[in-house]
């Protein structure tokens, strides 16, 4: 049943108007598009996660970039940020193939999903506070249907990694620590077992922005080594 609840959470969360501004934003960039692009007809709508509906691993970005997923209608798709991570998730066997262009490309992740904490393309990538957690329930509904099987949850960048900690009360019935984890490049926090049953390793990246592959801040060995954590600690190696 959970692929068809997925695919059911998808559909709901493709059709959402919640935030004012993001709606606005999204679909202006859809019909004014990028001259590159002029051509296509740009998704313009909430971008719902991707992968293995009893996937072991989550794979928690930003937001869907605008002429990306906010293009294609998948998320990190058709951009240069998931150029970096379907190349990496490729050479570490969680991706059938090293590029991800369209939803028809005939890309397939194993043991994986990927989502975003926020589902829609923010203006200069820098959703609201109140965005944010208006858009947490779509992640949180996401989550409890993966709870049977998911164990890591690999956090792109401090947004993402922010966005968990109320995942975890929400979804777990965790209380976070206090002070929480803070975020770094191969940072990990784990509760290992409560009395829900088993509660995922966080494991943090860098993000895959250009901001930081084009500086060298993230490198692909880098971005390979947390892939790897991750499959060792979900019991894939």
């Amino acid at each position: 049943m959970t692929a068809a609840e997925l695919a059911a959470l998808d559909a709901e969360i493709s059709a959402c108007r919640a935030c004012p501004r993001l709606v606005a934003w999204r679909e202006e960039v859809a019909a004014v598009k990028r001259a590159a692009f002029r051509d296509q007809d740009y998704w313009g709508r909430p971008v719902p996660g991707f992968g293995a509906a009893d996937a072991r691993i989550l794979v928690l970005g930003l937001a869907p970039a605008a002429h990306g997923g906010n293009r294609t209608g998948r998320i990190f798709t058709g951009d240069r940020s998931g150029d970096v991570l379907f190349a990496a998730m490729h050479r570490t066997g969680l991706a059938n193939q090293p590029t991800s262009v369209s939803r028809d490309d005939g890309l397939a992740l194993r043991h994986v999903r990927i989502a975003a904490a926020v589902r829609c393309a923010p203006p200069d990538n820098k959703p609201t506070p109140v965005e944010r957690d208006t858009c947490a329930p779509w992640l949180h509904r996401e989550v409890t249907l993966l709870k049977p099987t998911l164990r890591v949850v690999i956090a792109l960048g401090a947004f993402a990694w922010s966005a968990w900690w109320p995942t975890l009360s929400t979804v777990y019935g965790v209380r976070p620590p206090v002070p929480r984890p803070a975020f770094g490049h191969g940072a990990l926090f784990r509760m290992g077992e409560t009395g829900g049953g088993a509660v995922p390793a966080l494991l943090g990246s860098y993000h895959v922005s250009q901001q930081n592959t084009f500086t060298g801040r993230l490198t692909p060995a880098m971005l390979d080594d947390v892939l790897r954590h991750a499959r060792e600690l979900a019991g894939l190696d």
